[in-house]
């Protein structure tokens, strides 16, 4: 059974004059630690264009290791340029999840492009850093991990990790679109590839997290720890339609011996939306790190992160 102290709201771009790219939203909060300080990775955006389009980019704030409420520097341009006219990350890098590989940071995002049909699709790119993750150069202009016969769309969320001299990729893949007052929205399920150099992936082909809620259910941000003994999952659900208010996204909990086989028992996750606040209709997209001796977690409020991301601390 976890426990978590909330401890406020760390960084909101929508109170921070960060230029016309870092204008609201920090999504997806991932960390690197450093002996100094924790650079903390997320997805902004600009004001939507003249068409009410967005596009988004990933930046970063450095907090004070001493005190994580404490903001040392921010990012002044996004790490990764958007990609070419055609290619899958023409319109944004969201989300981004980072890992130091000897003296590299590599860097596994989510590329968006625009659709017809349906508003977007997503696709899994890589990048690497030479400058202590400031900037990341790409490997390409294609995704490492797309679509296949069975993962048709929506390819996104990746959380890189490394256990036991093996590279593990939890994502989350399309399952359908469900139409919501004649609105598409997507449902997608958390699924997981691994790999002996980071580069070629096997996928495994199979749902990790059962649904709970409803059939439908939309799975999101699997983020896999190491902890006594046993591997941790936490990850956030929502409802497939009629979800922008309270019946937002949660946060969820499931646990491992083997990180294939998953038991789900959202009772123990130990944490949910405030009575009142930035925090009060939806949590999402949780990352734990361990710090120092104690775990943290970074997770979003309200619409998904327009008002940034807040902090947490394991109790016991």
């Amino acid at each position: 059974m976890f426990k978590w102290e909330k401890l406020g709201k760390v960084f909101d771009p929508t109170i921070y004059n960060g230029g016309k790219w870092m204008q609201e939203f920090a999504q997806a909060p991932a960390t690197l630690i450093f002996e100094k300080f924790v650079r903390v990775y997320f997805a902004c955006r600009p004001l939507r264009d003249k068409n009410g389009q967005y596009v988004s980019y990933t930046g970063f704030v450095d907090l004070d290791r001493n005190n994580l409420l404490k903001i040392i520097n921010i990012s002044k341009k996004p790490i990764l340029k958007l990609g070419e006219t055609g290619t899958f990350d023409e319109f944004g890098t969201y989300p981004t999840s980072v890992i130091k590989n000897g003296k590299e940071i590599l860097a596994y995002f989510g590329g968006w492009t625009r659709c017809e049909s349906v508003p977007f699709t997503v696709a899994i790119g890589k990048a690497v850093s030479h400058d202590n993750g400031v900037t990341f150069k790409k490997y390409g202009h294609g995704p490492i991990l797309s679509f296949d016969l069975d993962e048709p769309f929506i390819i996104s969320g990746p959380k890189i990790r490394k256990f036991n001299n093996t590279w593990y990729l939890f994502y989350i893949a399309g399952k359908k679109w469900v139409l919501d007052k004649g609105k598409p929205e997507p449902v997608y399920k958390i699924r997981m590839a691994t790999s002996k150099d980071g580069i070629s992936w096997k996928k495994h082909g199979k749902d990790l997290i059962k649904p709970r809620i409803e059939k439908n259910e939309a799975q999101a941000s699997p983020d896999v720890i190491f902890y006594q003994g046993k591997y941790h999952m936490f990850f956030c659900y929502r409802h497939s339609t009629n979800y922008r208010n309270k019946r937002g996204y949660r946060i969820g909990y499931a646990s491992s011996d083997n990180l294939i086989d998953w038991i789900r028992d959202d009772k123990k996750v130990g944490i949910d939306i405030s009575k009142k606040g930035w925090d009060d209709e939806s949590i999402a997209y949780p990352h734990v790190f361990e710090l120092d001796g104690n775990l943290y977690m970074f997770y979003l409020g309200n619409q998904v992160g327009r008002y940034g991301f807040g902090l947490a601390k394991l109790e016991n």
